[in-house]
C-alpha cells in the first residue's frame, strides 16, 4: 500500500492515463478511494453499473468520509424508460439538477453515477448558469417575471405545493418547491418587494421555526428544458473540471449495462417513431456506447476490481490483498448446522469470538459496524455475555476512532455494505450482516401515523355526511349566503325529499363524513320526522351490548391466573439477533409489549395490528420461541390452507438451527398423517402446530398449550370465533391483523383490549421500484422476462373476470416462456387454493389474477407485479396490491400500467405518483389509510355490528362506543353543547383569500373543533403564514370561535346579538350558577333582565365599548 502512495506522490503519477487496482474486497474500494481523495484533493467521478451499486458505493464512501464535507452524492438516471410519455419522478430530477449545480460551482464533491445516468443528456452548463434566479429579501422582483421564469424552468402551477417542481400563487404569497433545498420556499411580497423568505413543511404547509432566509437561489425544475435546442444538450462529463479523475467499478459490468441500455434506447425510439412519425435521432438525447468510451478516455481512469486481474486498458496495475469475510461466514454457517448441539462451543457467535481473539493476538484492531444505535447496543450486550467488553462509539466516526490505540473491539454505527481485513494498516472491519446474515434495511423516512378520520379536507360534493342532530344527508357544497344583511359561508346538506339544511361554518364540528364500511349508500333521514332519533336509540342499545361483552371478557381475563414465563436468556438474544431484517421502532415496541405480557401472571390477549410485511409474524415467532423454550406448546391458527403452508415455511426457516419440532395440519395432509401428528401433539412431541380451523375440532388435544396465535381472526366463521372466545380465558392469545384500525377506535377500546400497532410502512423496508408506464406489450415482456431471468415469479393483476381469459390468451402469445395460471374470486374455493399453493411452490411463474387474491401471502420469489388499468384502482387498493411483492431479498418492481391512449388528469397522475414515490402525499395517502381503517374497524367490531355502523356511520358509532364504555366503567362523560351564534357581522374566510374550497373547509372544520383561545391563535398564525394578512371577515371568524369556546364551557345553547342587545339562552345543563345570573341582574341597574323562558337579555351594551366581541366576552366572563 505504501508503494502505491509513494508512486502517487511522485512526478510519474501526473502522466498516467489508465490505472488498475486489484484485490479490493468488500468496502475496501470506497476506503482506498477516500484515502486517495484526501491526499490528492482532486474531484472524482465514480462510474458503476446500476443504481443499486451506486447506492452501496455512495453509502460506503460517506461512511469513510465521516463528517468531512462535501459528502458524496449520486447522479441518478431517470427511472422511466427511454421515450416514455410519463415524466421521470421529480425527486430524481431534483438530484440530477443539484449535482449539475454542484459541479458547475466546482465543488470537490465525489459523484457516484450509474452508467445510464451518464448516457442521458442534460442542459448545458451555459444554459444552467443563465437559468439561476436569485432571491434577495428587500429587493424588488417583478411577479410576472418570476412566474414566467417558473413556467419556462419546468415548474407546474398547483393549488397546494406538495411535490418538487410545483409552485403556487396566493395573493402576496408565492410557494416554490425547487431542487436546491430540502423543503419548499415561501416568498412573502409587499407589492413587488420581497418582504420575507422562509422554508415550510409540505404535510401541514406550515413554515418551519427558524427557517427564515436572507437570500436563496432558484434552479430549473428539470434537467432537460422543453424549449432548449437539442444541440445545447450535453452530458455530465461537460460539467467536470479538467483535473477530475474517473473511477470505474467493475468495468465489464459497466460495459454490459451500457450495451443493454443502447439496445433499449433504439427499441423504444423505433416504437415511438412508429407512433409519432417524427422524432429527433437518439443521439440528440443519449450517448452511444462508443461516445461514452471516448468521453471516459479523455480523463485519467482508475479501474477498481475485486479479482486479481485488471481490465485490459490498464497501463499500470497495483495489487492489494484486502481480504473479505467469506471464509468466516462459511465457518459460522457450518456451526449453525442442526447436526451440532446448540451448546456454547458450536454457536456461530463462538466461532466469531475465536476469530476475533486470533486477530487481536496478531495485534489487529477490530471494528464492527451496525446500522442503528439499537442494534449496536444489542451487539454490545451479546459480546458482554461472552466476557468481551467492546467499546460502543455513537458520536465519533470510523476515521476518528482509527487513530485510537485501543485494543478492545469497537462498535460503530453507520451504513456500510460489507467489511474487509486490511493487513497493511493492521485492522479488521466487520458489519453486522456478516455476523448474522444479510439484513434488509429500512430506509430512513418519516413515520406515517394513522389517517385523521375526521378530516373533511377530502369531503367532496355529493358525499354522504352525518349531522349529529339531524342525521344522514348529502353534502351539496359550501355556499355563500346573505341573511338579514349579513354575509357568511354555510355547508349545504340535502335530506330526504330534497329538504335542505344550511349549517353555519362555526358549527362544523356537528358534521362528519359518512363512512358505512360496506360500500352501500345509506338511507337519507327526513328533517323533522324523528327517524334519526329512533336510529340513534336503536344503535345505542346495540353498542351497550358490545361494550358489556368487551368489559365482561376483560374482567374474566383479569380473574384467571396465567403462566408467567421465565425472562429471556442469552440464547434468546442470539435468536433475536439472527432476524434478517432491521426491526422498526414500532415492531420493537410490539415485541417488548408481548414479552412483558408473557412475563405476567395474567392471561395475555393482545392484538398486533400492521399491514402485510410490517413484521407481525416475527413478533409471533419471538413469543413462540420463549414459550417453547419454557416447555410449553404453541398453536398457530390461520384462515386458509395456503397461509398455513406459508407460516409453516417461515417458522421452519426461522427455527432451523434449534431443536424445535414444527408441524402443519391442513386438508393437504392425508388422514393418516393428520392422525399421527395429533397423537404426537397430545404426547407433547410437537412444539409448534400450524393449521386452519381444523385445529379447533374436538379431536385436537395438547399436552401443555402455552400460546395461541390467531392470524386474521375476522376471516373465521361465527362458531370458530365462539371457540376462540373461550380459549381467550384460558391461555395466552395473540391476534394478528393486516388492516389498520382508526385512532378513534383505538382510543375507545384502550384499557380493555391490549393493542400493539406496527405502523412503519412496508415500502420503507422493501424499496419497491415503482414505474407508471403506458400499456406496451414490449414493456410487459421485458419486465416479465427480467424477473424470469433471475428465477422469480410475476403477478399480473387484471381486475375484470369477464375478459380475464382473453388477457390470459394474449399473455400466452406474448410470453410463450411463461407457465401461466389464472386465479380470481369466482373460482371454487378448493380450486383457487390449489392454484395458489402451486404458485407459492413455484410450479407456475406467472399468475394472472384479480385484486381479490389473498393479501396475506408471502411469496419471496414473486418480485414483479404488473397492475393493468392502474388508474381504475383506489389508492388503498394499489397500496395493498403492491405490498405483495418485495418480500424476498431481491429488488422488487411494480408497473402501474395505464392505457396508451388515455389522457391522465393531474389528480390521477398524482394518485399514481403517490404510490410511485412510496410516501404519503398528504391527503392522498391519508385517504388510502382511511379506506383501509374502515375495513379494520369492521373486522374488529365484528359482522354483527356492521348494520349499526351502516345506520349511523363509523365515526358516530365509535363516539357512542367510547361514551358507553366510559359510562359502564363509571367514568364521567360530558356531552358537549354546540351553541348557536348570531352576530350582525360577516365572519368567514373569503374565497379571494383562500381560493381552494377544500382548504377553506378544512380550516373551518379545524376551527370548529378548537377548545381554547391558544388553539384558535395557532390556526390564525398558520393562516397568516400560509395566506398572508387575513381580511376583516376572517378576523371576525376567529373571534366568533373564541366566543363559541366560552359559550360551550358555560353550556349556553344560543347567543344572539342585535344592534341594541345581547341575548343568551341557557341550556338546562348550564354550568352558570343561578345566583351569578341573579347577582348580575341586581347589580345591572335595569340593563340586564331575565325572561320567563330563561333568557338573559343585556340592553345598551354598546356603551361598554365599541368592540362588540369584547363586550360579549366581558359579559360571559362575568357569568363564570
Amino acid at each position: 500500500m505504501e508503494a502505491f502512495w509513494r508512486w502517487l506522490d511522485s512526478e510519474v503519477e501526473k502522466s498516467w492515463k489508465c490505472l488498475g487496482l486489484t484485490g479490493l474486497q468488500g468496502s475496501s474500494k470506497a476506503y482506498l478511494l477516500w484515502r486517495w481523495i484526501e491526499r490528492a484533493r482532486r474531484p472524482v467521478l465514480v462510474v458503476v453499473s446500476d443504481m443499486e451499486e451506486a447506492e452501496t458505493f455512495c453509502d460506503d464512501l460517506r461512511f469513510f468520509q465521516g463528517n468531512l464535507n462535501p459528502p458524496a452524492r449520486i447522479f441518478p438516471p431517470w427511472e422511466t424508460l427511454p421515450y416514455d410519455a410519463i415524466a421521470p419522478h421529480p425527486e430524481i430530477v431534483r438530484e440530477r439538477v443539484s449535482v449539475l449545480f454542484s459541479a458547475l460551482n466546482k465543488e470537490r464533491r465525489p459523484i457516484v453515477a450509474p452508467v445510464r445516468a451518464l448516457m442521458q443528456k442534460v442542459l448545458a452548463p451555459s444554459v444552467l448558469k443563465k437559468t439561476i434566479f436569485p432571491l434577495v429579501v428587500g429587493e424588488e422582483i417583478e411577479r410576472d417575471r418570476l412566474v414566467d421564469y417558473l413556467h419556462r424552468g419546468g415548474y407546474r402551477q398547483t393549488r397546494r405545493v406538495e411535490e418538487r417542481g410545483e409552485f403556487c400563487l396566493r395573493g402576496a404569497i408565492v410557494d416554490i418547491y425547487g431542487p436546491l433545498y430540502e423543503e419548499p420556499l415561501r416568498l412573502e411580497f409587499d407589492g413587488d418587494r420581497l418582504e420575507k423568505l422562509r422554508r415550510f413543511e409540505t404535510e401541514d404547509q406550515r413554515s418551519l421555526a427558524g427557517s427564515e432566509l436572507e437570500k436563496a437561489l432558484l434552479l430549473p425544475a428539470k434537467d432537460v428544458l422543453e424549449r432548449a435546442e437539442e444541440s445545447s444538450l450535453v452530458t455530465l462529463f461537460d460539467y467536470l473540471a479538467e483535473e477530475t479523475f474517473v473511477c470505474v467499478d467493475a468495468w465489464d459490468e459497466v460495459l454490459k449495462e451500457s450495451e443493454h441500455y443502447c439496445r433499449l434506447i433504439r427499441e423504444h425510439y423505433n416504437r415511438a417513431l412508429a407512433r409519432k412519425g417524427d422524432l429527433p435521432p437518439p443521439s440528440s438525447s443519449f450517448l452511444e456506447k462508443e461516445d461514452l468510451e471516448e468521453r471516459l478516455a479523455s480523463f485519467q481512469i482508475v479501474f477498481l476490481t475485486e479479482g486479481p486481474l485488471a481490465p485490459t486498458p490498464s497501463q499500470k496495475v497495483f495489487s492489494f490483498e484486502m481480504e473479505g469475510h467469506e471464509a468466516l461466514r462459511k465457518d459460522m454457517k457450518a456451526a449453525l448446522s442442526p447436526v451440532t448441539s446448540p451448546g456454547d462451543e458450536a454457536s456461530p457467535f463462538s466461532v466469531l469470538l475465536r476469530k476475533m481473539v486470533s486477530w487481536q493476538e496478531k495485534g489487529m484492531k477490530v471494528f464492527v459496524v451496525s446500522h442503528t444505535p439499537a442494534q449496536a447496543e444489542r451487539l454490545r450486550e451479546l459480546f458482554s455475555q461472552y466476557q468481551i467488553g467492546p467499546v460502543l462509539e455513537t458520536k465519533r466516526t470510523f476515521v476518528e476512532v482509527l487513530q485510537d490505540q485501543t485494543i478492545a473491539p469497537v462498535l460503530l454505527v453507520g451504513a456500510l455494505s460489507s467489511g474487509f481485513r486490511n493487513p497493511y494498516e493492521g485492522w479488521v472491519l466487520l458489519t453486522e450482516e456478516e455476523i448474522f446474515g444479510v439484513r434488509r434495511r429500512v430506509a430512513g423516512r418519516k413515520k406515517q401515523g394513522g389517517a385523521f378520520l375526521s378530516s373533511l379536507r377530502e369531503l367532496r360534493e355529493n358525499d354522504f355526511v352525518v349531522h349529529l342532530d339531524y342525521g344522514i344527508g348529502i353534502y351539496r357544497g359550501l355556499k355563500h349566503l346573505n341573511i338579514w344583511g349579513v354575509s357568511n359561508d354555510y355547508l349545504l346538506l340535502e335530506y330526504h325529499d330534497g329538504d335542505r339544511l344550511y349549517v353555519p361554518v362555526d358549527r362544523l364540528n356537528l358534521v362528519q363524513r359518512y363512512t358505512g364500511g360496506d360500500g352501500k349508500p345509506p338511507r337519507l333521514d327526513k328533517l323533522g320526522s324523528g327517524s334519526w332519533q329512533r336510529t340513534k336509540k336503536r344503535v345505542k342499545a346495540a353498542v351497550e351490548e358490545i361494550a358489556k361483552e368487551l368489559l365482561d371478557l376483560y374482567a374474566a381475563r383479569q380473574a384467571f391466573e396465567g403462566f408467567p414465563f421465565p425472562p429471556p436468556d442469552r440464547f434468546y438474544r442470539e435468536f433475536e439477533a439472527s432476524f434478517e431484517y432491521e426491526e422498526t421502532p414500532d415492531q420493537l415496541r410490539a415485541i417488548e409489549e408481548v414479552m412483558s405480557d408473557l412475563g405476567r401472571p395474567k392471561v395475555m390477549d393482545r392484538l398486533i395490528c400492521g399491514d402485510v410485511g410490517f413484521g407481525k409474524t416475527e413478533v409471533a415467532i419471538r413469543a413462540s420461541y420463549r414459550v417453547v423454550m419454557s416447555g410449553k406448546q404453541v398453536a398457530i391458527l390461520v384462515p386458509t390452507t395456503v397461509l398455513a403452508q406459508q407460516h409453516h415455511q417461515t417458522f421452519l426457516e426461522r427455527f432451523k438451527n434449534y431443536p424445535v419440532v414444527i408441524e402443519m395440519i391442513s386438508r393437504f395432509k392425508s388422514a393418516r398423517e393428520q392422525k399421527e401428528i395429533l397423537e404426537r401433539l397430545k404426547a407433547g412431541k410437537v412444539d409448534i402446530v400450524i393449521g386452519t380451523h381444523r385445529l379447533l375440532q374436538k379431536d385436537v388435544a395438547f399436552r401443555d398449550l402455552g400460546l395461541v396465535v390467531i392470524d386474521e381472526e375476522h376471516r373465521f366463521g361465527v362458531s370458530h370465533k365462539e371457540k376462540l372466545k373461550q380459549l381467550r380465558k384460558l391461555v395466552d392469545v395473540m391476534t394478528l391483523t393486516a388492516t389498520p384500525i382508526p385512532r378513534t377506535l383505538q382510543m375507545a377500546i384502550s384499557g380493555i383490549r391490549d393493542l400493539s400497532l406496527i405502523q412503519t410502512a412496508p415500502e420503507n423496508r422493501l424499496a419497491i421500484r415503482t414505474f407508471v408506464v403506458r400499456y406496451d406489450d414490449q414493456v410487459i415482456r421485458e419486465a416479465v422476462l427480467r424477473e424470469f431471468e433471475r428465477g422469480g415469479q410475476v403477478f399480473f393483476v387484471h381486475n375484470r373476470v369477464h375478459n380475464i381469459q382473453a388477457v390470459a390468451n394474449h399473455l400466452r402469445r406474448l410470453l410463450p416462456e411463461a407457465s401461466l395460471a389464472i386465479a380470481h374470486g369466482q373460482m371454487k374455493e378448493k380450486e383457487l387454493e390449489r392454484v395458489m399453493l402451486r404458485f407459492v411452490q413455484g410450479e407456475y411463474n406467472l399468475l394472472l389474477c384479480t385484486s381479490i387474491i389473498e393479501s396475506g401471502l408471502d411469496i419471496p420469489a414473486a418480485n414483479t407485479i404488473l397492475i393493468n388499468h392502474a388508474e381504475r384502482f383506489g389508492l388503498a387498493d394499489l397500496y395493498q396490491l403492491r405490498g405483495r411483492v418485495g418480500r424476498g431479498n431481491q429488488q422488487a418492481y411494480a408497473y402501474l400500467l395505464v392505457p396508451s391512449d388515455l389522457a391522465l388528469s393531474p389528480d390521477a397522475l398524482k394518485r399514481l405518483r403517490a404510490i410511485q414515490e412510496l410516501s404519503e402525499l398528504g391527503s392522498g395517502f391519508k385517504l388510502a389509510l382511511h379506506d383501509l381503517e374502515i375495513r379494520g374497524a369492521g373486522n374488529l367490531l365484528g359482522s354483527s355490528q356492521s348494520g349499526h355502523v351502516h345506520a349511523v356511520g363509523l365515526e358516530y358509532y365509535i363516539h357512542l362506543l367510547e361514551r358507553t364504555i366510559k359510562e359502564l366503567k363509571g367514568e364521567p362523560f360530558v356531552e358537549e353543547i354546540t351553541p348557536e351564534i348570531h352576530v350582525p357581522l360577516p365572519a368567514f374566510i373569503p374565497e379571494d383569500y383562500v381560493e381552494d374550497t377544500a382548504e377553506r373547509l378544512n380550516l373551518y372544520r379545524r376551527l370548529s373543533f378548537c377548545r381554547s383561545d391558544e388553539e384558535v391563535e395557532a390556526i390564525r398564525e398558520e393562516v397568516i403564514d400560509r395566506f398572508g394578512k387575513p381580511p376583516q371577515e376572517a378576523d371576525h371568524l376567529f373571534e366568533v370561535i373564541k366566543l363559541k369556546i366560552l359559550l360551550t364551557k358555560l353550556s349556553i345553547r344560543k347567543f344572539e346579538e342585535t344592534t341594541s342587545s345581547l341575548v343568551i339562552t341557557f341550556d338546562e345543563s348550564t354550568q352558570v350558577k343561578p345566583e351569578k345570573i341573579l347577582d348580575l341582574v341586581r347589580r345591572g341597574k335595569g340593563r340586564y333582565r331575565l325572561t320567563p323562558d330563561s333568557k338573559l337579555v343585556a340592553e345598551g351594551w354598546r356603551e361598554e365599548g365599541t368592540a362588540p366581541f369584547g363586550a360579549a366576552k366581558r359579559l360571559l366572563h362575568a357569568l363564570m
